[in-house]
């Protein structure tokens, strides 16, 4: 497997994303646009989700495409993201047909980071809530929807931390030796840690590629305490949590193969986040499908799943490697700290 040029989820060919963000609430979405309907499915390993159209996405349900997925902050407040997203794609004549109507089908999770220095923190009593920008910041997202987007602190990432650094939003792509593409799109709000004890180095380094985060490899020796279960809970506010993530291939799927590949991808976050899947997280992974190239094989299918779950352990990395400081921040930054 090697990256693709942009190193980005948008190597799947089909695919572009959308990022908004409001610094005033650090708040903010991604979304994924894909240039025809794509098949999806859902994977929920965490114990607190928060989502919006997701039963369809098993695979004994009708609806087998979706327009879009998007990825928020906001927690229950981001759900409106995916509003803002649909009546801006219906705008634009895309949808599930119903006789001479069409309704965009487009899922959506989210994550809390209402509590991470934001005006919604200082100033718990303003009436933010009564306007709260998420459905404005998913049609301005769909809008801006391209190849090329940035990585850290934007998009679903702004107001993403972990249990020690910040965290934010990651991509990360990889090119099988058949010519079939992954790529993973993940906003990083961990209860738990990315990094090995405490020091620089990142639970996802034996999948990275070059130094696309640090090039810091693993520590020799182990930090003795690195195996400690540390989380927010010690130092934060428990609840503010949850790993949301997009796994795409260009490989055509069906639902039920789109379901098991989300699973499998699972297996990244696990190589990356310590702990991960935790009763206080709602971390979960959509799977998409453009259908651009044929699955030749069950083997071939294995092969997916392995290089998908090594590309979202390297996006999660990326997304705390690339964070930014804002002011009010209460932890720091991968870069401030060891850069």
């Amino acid at each position: 497997m090697r990256p693709g040029p942009r190193n980005l989820i948008t190597e799947v060919a089909g695919l572009s994303v959308g990022n908004m963000s409001d610094p005033r609430l650090k708040s903010g979405l991604s979304v994924v646009v894909p240039d025809e309907p794509a098949v999806a499915s859902i994977a929920i390993h965490g114990g607190a989700p928060g989502t919006r159209e997701i039963v369809l996405l098993e695979p004994e349900q009708t609806v087998s495409h979706v327009d879009a997925l998007v990825l928020s902050g906001g927690s229950a407040f981001g759900l409106d993201a995916a509003a803002g997203v649909q009546s801006r794609l219906a705008e634009m004549g895309r949808g599930y047909a119903v006789g001479p109507v069409r309704v965009p089908i487009v899922p959506a999770a989210i994550l809390f980071d209402l509590l991470n220095g934001s005006v919604v923190e200082s100033a718990p009593d303003a009436s933010w809530n009564a306007s709260a920008p998420y459905r404005d910041l998913g049609r301005a997202a769909c809008d801006a929807a391209g190849l090329n987007f940035a990585l850290g602190s934007e998009g679903a990432g702004t107001g993403a931390t972990t249990a020690n650094l910040k965290g934010g939003l990651g991509s990360a792509s990889a090119v099988l030796p058949n010519g079939a593409t992954v790529g993973a799109l993940v906003a990083v709000n961990a209860l738990g840690r990315v990094t090995i004890g405490n020091g620089p180095h990142f639970w996802s380094a034996a999948f990275e590629e070059g130094d696309e985060f640090g090039g810091y490899g693993l520590p020799n020796p182990f930090p003795f305490d690195s195996m400690a279960v540390r989380t927010k809970a010690d130092t934060l506010k428990s609840g503010a949590n949850t790993t949301i993530a997009v796994i795409a291939t260009d490989v055509a799927l069906t639902k039920s193969e789109a379901k098991r590949l989300a699973v499998v991808t699972h297996d990244g976050m696990a190589r990356s986040i310590w702990p991960s899947h935790t009763p206080l997280d709602g971390d979960l992974v959509f799977a998409l499908s453009t259908g651009k190239r044929r699955l030749e094989s069950s083997p071939e299918l294995l092969g997916l799943g392995v290089a998908a779950a090594a590309t979202l352990s390297r996006a999660i990395a990326r997304g705390v490697y690339f964070a930014s400081e804002a002011e009010g921040d209460h932890v720091p930054t991968w870069a401030a700290t060891f850069g």
